[in-house]
């Protein structure tokens, strides 16, 4: 990968002169040095900024004795010198400070650290009311946890109908866990989880840095307790660069022209400040960029780093790719994919020559003495209007007894992608499709994502069912399983579905729904709706009876202009029973399919585990909320979901802190995981928490994940279909590993689509107004959960028009007095109390840096409410497995 121009000494490069040796989060000229470990040696030219990394055999000894700790970093977006691992023993996180503690590795990267003495731990100050401690969580809701699910669906085409909607949400994600990621603060005395709202992943990065005056250093901490101490470590050794190593950002010249470095090389810098500042070529900038490098200044670049000295501060680096303005969408959203590594490039003809060549395609005859044929059952899709990928369909039969037969019904894409071919090898690959607001990556070629394998109406499909008996409250009497052709009568959008239960006596008009096949009527349909509505009420209260949990996070809707794709408007997204009818069956073949493959394949069964929350960040969760007056039971995952649902009403402000505190208890949540059976010796650690059952997987959506394809080859070995896939259990656990970390990408850029979108709405259509729900309190500012959009802003004092404010505790709760400047000289100022769960005003207003928006708190008493158009639209949403 070395160009013959980057095998320099960098030790010649060290710090160029006249720039700072630490970094500005904002200046130009400065690496990402490290302002609170000042490391003299960055001073001198021969020295080293960074320790040289350990042996692999040194690290792999250290792990083994426990003298060293293997984990995943965290960067804190706001505050970048600030950086995170987990506990092993599920205990506060371990603070790693600064950048030159953190050795050149970058967010995500699996690292090894090695603990420094005591005397060097973080000192978390007792009674301040600033405490920060783990922060930067960047992870995911567990898709069963939350339910609410990002766009599974390509954009419709618009020329035939006005403008598109299409969903995202802010502030988490589709998964079954618990992180979330917009930032989100956790309050006084608790975690103050910051992440970022803004496109580029730094909300709030043009605030001034505010140091956390509520943690230090100490030389002498014999007199602090343990509970004060935060074990603190540095990185010895990168065991795996997770990070793509690419980054967006704008190019400057060097500050000190008369330096011989000037004449070679311009320096990047990156829009994350997690990422260093980098030397790149000047042969690889825009030609005139020495001479107008002011024409720049607004052009976003894709920068990729190639390397990066233990003696420079910079990185060292090749201009990828200039994308266009900063600030405009499509240039933005390829920095994000590009950012997260993810594969947006045409599929290779290799790959295009492993679909059937002769189109139209129909089912081969020799299929039909293979499978069970199903044509003539009443079969239908339900998924967002605009869903083109349709991979599951449902039927329900009554039977004589006053049973039904129910079927999960998905389409069999392992069929159209052989084991070992270039398409295999490609969609093992990518591994996920992605859902940006505007459209989607496939994982697939469109061909099969959208014909062959969507189960479109009216057509021959090949499929994989999963047909249970069951009793009217749902009781599993009969399970089958095996392939099968079916021929969807209808697609149903989640709205018709919606329609079907809420009126259950009524004929629907044929005018407003769509097609049904002349062999089915839309009365069986209906009342086919209506059947498994009834069932899958039952399924979900005893799966919560059985102690499931949910944590449903707000989720954003976005209408578009279907000629310039811009946001006109956006709302939070309702979830209705006929997504949760979609949701329960689809639960139900999960589980089922888990059992049927870990039978049969012990050592080789690909599952999803879900493990449970981190035990401190709970526990202090807990305190929090002690503190508050409010009562919140951990002891299990039903536990909680009791809590949660049974302690608030329906009133506008019981449904507000219901909210706030859905968001606070995702935090501690831990990423569901895929994991091969055989690698895992004890069997406890195979349970899903958020479901509280024993086995999970995930079968339901091979067009848009590659684990469901591994699952459906492991499905149709247990039926004798085929061999067992020729794969040992370490080899399939690696693959596992790289679907998590490909759909932990695809989670990130999913958020930072919606964000990017969510901040041009802003810009184009605010300021925008809401209620919004103090989270937190602190010295200076607070924080607060903006509920007609979902997201999370810090509100600062010094922002508003106050003459002046007071911080305080009454008892353990944290309370700010904001006294208002009079907008008339004769007018008395107005005092107003922030405490945690207040409802306040808010208004989100764009500002002058592209994609950057604030929020100010509205003068009490002060007229007028502004909302985006598109208020009412509404949005379907796909279901979530």
């Amino acid at each position: 990968m070395s160009h013959p121009d980057y095998r320099l000494n960098l030790r010649a490069l060290g710090t160029p002169r006249g720039v700072s040796s630490v970094v500005s989060p904002r200046g130009g000229g400065a690496s990402p040095g490290d302002r609170k470990s000042k490391n003299k040696s960055t001073r001198g030219k021969k020295k080293s900024v960074f320790e040289t990394y350990l042996s692999k055999e040194d690290v792999s000894e250290g792990l083994k004795r426990g003298t060293l700790i293997q984990g995943i970093l965290r960067i804190n977006p706001k505050k970048f010198h600030e950086a995170f691992i987990p506990s092993p023993d599920g205990d506060r996180d371990i603070f790693i400070d600064g950048v030159v503690a953190r050795n050149r590795a970058l967010n995500g990267d699996v690292v090894v650290v090695k603990l420094l003495p005591e005397e060097q731990w973080k000192v978390i100050k007792p009674e301040s009311s600033d405490k920060e401690a783990e922060g930067a969580y960047e992870a995911d809701l567990a898709e069963e946890l939350c339910g609410h699910h990002l766009p599974q669906q390509s954009v419709k085409d618009c020329s035939d109908g006005p403008d598109v909607i299409i969903e995202a949400h802010l502030g988490d994600s589709d998964s079954e866990d618990g992180h979330g990621t917009a930032q989100n603060t956790l309050l006084d005395g608790v975690k103050k989880l910051s992440v970022c709202v803004h496109g580029k992943g730094k909300e709030d990065a043009g605030e001034p840095d505010r140091k956390d005056d509520s943690t230090s250093s100490s030389q002498d901490t014999r007199a602090l307790s343990e509970k004060s101490l935060q074990r603190s470590a540095k990185v010895v050794y990168i065991l795996e660069k997770k990070h793509s190593r690419a980054a967006t950002g704008v190019l400057r010249l060097l500050a000190d022209k008369s330096s011989e470095l000037f004449r070679k090389y311009a320096l990047f810098s990156p829009a994350d400040h997690r990422v260093p500042r980098v030397y790149v070529p000047l042969k690889d900038c825009p030609q005139d960029f020495v001479s107008r490098p002011k024409d720049y200044a607004n052009t976003l670049f894709i920068c990729r780093i190639v390397d990066w000295k233990e003696d420079s501060n910079f990185a060292l680096g090749q201009l990828a790719k200039s994308l266009g303005q900063a600030g405009e969408i499509e240039p933005e959203t390829e920095g994000i994919l590009t950012e997260y590594g993810v594969d947006f490039s045409d599929f290779s003809s290799e790959v295009l020559e492993c679909l059937p060549q002769r189109l139209p395609w129909t089912v081969p005859p020799e299929e039909f003495s293979k499978r069970r044929d199903l044509r003539k059952d009443c079969i239908f899709t339900i998924d967002p209007s605009t869903a083109r990928d349709l991979d599951d369909a449902l039927s329900c039969r009554p039977l004589a007894d006053g049973n039904f037969q129910v079927g999960v019904h998905i389409a069999d894409v392992s069929y159209f992608v052989p084991e070992g071919s270039e398409l295999d090898k490609v969609a093992a690959e990518r591994a996920t499709s992605v859902y940006l607001v505007q459209k989607v990556v496939p994982m697939l070629p469109r061909l099969l994502c959208e014909e062959l394998c969507s189960l479109n109406p009216m057509t021959d499909k090949l499929t994989f069912s999963v047909i249970w008996t069951l009793t009217p409250e749902g009781k599993i009497l009969d399970e089958w399983f095996g392939r099968t052709i079916i021929r969807s009568c209808t697609k149903l959008s989640y709205d018709h579905a919606q329609s079907m239960i809420e009126n259950p006596a009524e004929k629907i008009p044929e005018a407003a729904l769509p097609p049904i096949s002349p062999e089915h009527s839309s009365e069986e349909v209906h009342q086919a709706v209506l059947n498994l509505h009834g069932i899958a009420q039952k399924l979900r209260r005893q799966r919560f009876a059985d102690g499931a949990l949910r944590l449903d996070q707000l989720k954003l809707a976005f209408t578009l202009d279907h000629e310039t794709g811009m946001p006109q408007g956006c709302h939070v997204y309702e979830y209705r029973d006929s997504n949760k009818l979609v949701e329960e069956f689809m639960l139900l073949a999960n589980m089922a399919v888990a059992h049927k493959i870990h039978r049969a394949f012990p050592d080789r069964a690909l599952l999803r585990r879900h493990p449970p929350p981190q035990t401190k960040m709970l526990s202090d969760l807990v305190e929090f909320c002690e503190q508050m007056g409010l009562s919140v039971d951990v002891s299990s995952a039903g536990a909680l979901n009791k809590s949660l649902t049974k302690t608030f009403g329906d009133d506008k402000y019981s449904l507000a802190r219901k909210e706030v505190l859905t968001n606070m208890y995702s935090r501690p949540m831990q990423m569901a995981l895929y994991f091969c059976s055989g690698t895992l010796q004890d069997q406890e650690q195979f349970r899903h928490y958020a479901l509280n059952v024993p086995l999970y997987t995930h079968f339901t959506s091979p067009i848009r994940r590659f684990p469901d394809v591994i699952v459906h080859r492991l499905l149709a070995a247990t039926l004798g279909c085929r061999e067992l896939p020729d794969v040992e259990p370490e080899a399939l656990q690696k693959q596992a590993n790289h679907c998590n970390d490909r759909r932990m990408a695809a989670k990130r850029v999913q958020e930072l689509s919606t964000n990017l979108f969510f901040a041009v709405l802003v810009k184009e259509c605010g300021p925008l107004e809401s209620e919004a729900m103090v989270m937190g309190v602190l010295n200076q500012a607070f924080d607060v959960l903006v509920l007609r959009y979902g997201v999370q802003k810090r509100i600062y004092c010094n922002a508003l028009a106050l003459r002046s404010h007071h911080f305080q505790k009454v008892g353990k709760k944290p309370e700010l007095t904001l006294v208002w400047e009079p907008e008339e000289p004769e007018q008395e100022p107005v005092q107003q109390v922030i405490t945690v769960f207040s409802l306040v005003e808010v208004v989100l207003q764009a500002e002058a840096a592209a994609l950057k928006y604030s929020a100010i708190l509205k003068r009490p008493g002060a007229e007028g409410c502004l909302g985006p158009r598109g208020e009412g639209a509404q949005a379907d949403q796909e279901e979530e497995d």
